[in-house]
């Protein structure tokens, strides 16, 4: 058993998450494990997607890790440095500048009594990356040019755009102090599947064209296929299987994994029809605390969390499912 992915060598990580947990109101009745012992790592320049169902830790896991929320134990390493040790106004400044986070609710997330060349103009005066009102006022139009917003709405309010339109101001004002990594947290769930699109093409154009490294957060299992190189399963604060976006989708193992699968909505409406809903039983992975339990390589880049005997048979199971396709 590895307790983390190994590192290619060839590619450089960016990000480096090592037994992360949170826990909220820890002692108490209603205590939550929210994450509970991940470990995983981002290239830089890649997207890592991170699917589950609601409530699996998917957002404590990004909030996290851009310190919106506390670390109950565990590591994180960001481009080598330890974001716990990340403090003072000037570390702390440098840090946000090179991480950003684009939010889940558009609306929420920016201020309605600012208007929009203020919501992406200000974090450029913070950051002092422009001099002069002129230089803000440029920077905030070429922002406005790469999100498809009109330059002549620079001075409305938020209250006065679509969800879609919000969901672009947000993603303007992530991008507006040049970071080399977004999470991106479930940034499509209030938008309609037209707009989605658009969404996912612009992060990946501006991924190809400005070298970002994504964590995408989501739970809609084709659009997170289609923007991610590998792709991370999340269950009540576990990671319980990682591979790269292409295998997981063809060959998966896990029984959460496939059961999510099942529910995925598919756009042949003739296999839709004739496929049938498959149910997790989480009785199944209830491991008794003789057990070695823990994240293994069942094959190169293909992970498991599951215990020492099973590795072998979902080896077997991999090996029958690559035969198949």
């Amino acid at each position: 058993m590895i307790s983390a992915q190994a590192v290619s060598q060839d590619r450089e990580v960016i990000l480096q998450v090592r037994g992360l947990k949170k826990t909220f109101n820890p002692g108490k009745n209603n205590e939550v494990h929210a994450i509970d012992d991940i470990s995983f790592d981002i290239y830089r320049g890649e997207t890592l997607g991170l699917v589950g169902e609601s409530g699996s830790g998917k957002s404590t896991t990004g909030r996290s890790i851009i310190k919106l929320d506390s670390i109950t134990s565990g590591t994180v390493l960001y481009k080598g440095k330890d974001i716990s040790k990340v403090c003072g106004k000037k570390d702390v400044l440098e840090f946000r500048k090179s991480m950003q986070m684009i939010f889940q609710d558009p609306f929420a997330s920016l201020n309605p009594r600012i208007p929009v060349k203020n919501i992406i103009g200000d974090a450029l005066r913070v950051h002092n990356l422009c001099k002069t009102d002129a230089e803000v006022n440029k920077r905030v139009n070429e922002l406005l040019d790469i999100v498809g917003i009109n330059r002549s709405y620079a001075n409305r309010y938020p209250t006065e755009f679509s969800g879609g339109q919000c969901q672009r101001i947000g993603i303007a004002r992530a991008l507006c102090v040049k970071p080399d990594f977004i999470v991106a947290d479930e940034c499509l769930s209030a938008l309609d599947v037209s707009i989605q699109a658009q969404i996912v093409n612009l992060l990946i154009k501006l991924r190809q064209e400005q070298e970002m490294t994504y964590l995408f957060i989501a739970h809609d299992l084709a659009m997170v296929k289609y923007i991610s190189d590998r792709i991370a399963v999340m269950k009540n604060g576990k990671i319980l299987e990682l591979a790269d976006a292409d295998e997981l989708y063809k060959c998966p193992l896990h029984p959460y994994t496939i059961s999510l699968l099942s529910a995925s909505p598919l756009t042949d409406l003739y296999k839709e029809k004739k496929r049938k809903r498959v149910d997790y039983d989480s009785s199944l992975h209830t491991y008794s605390a003789d057990k070695v339990v823990g994240m293994f390589e069942i094959s190169k880049n293909h992970w498991i969390y599951c215990s020492e005997e099973e590795v072998e048979k979902y080896k077997q199971s991999l090996s029958g499912l690559q035969m198949a396709n």
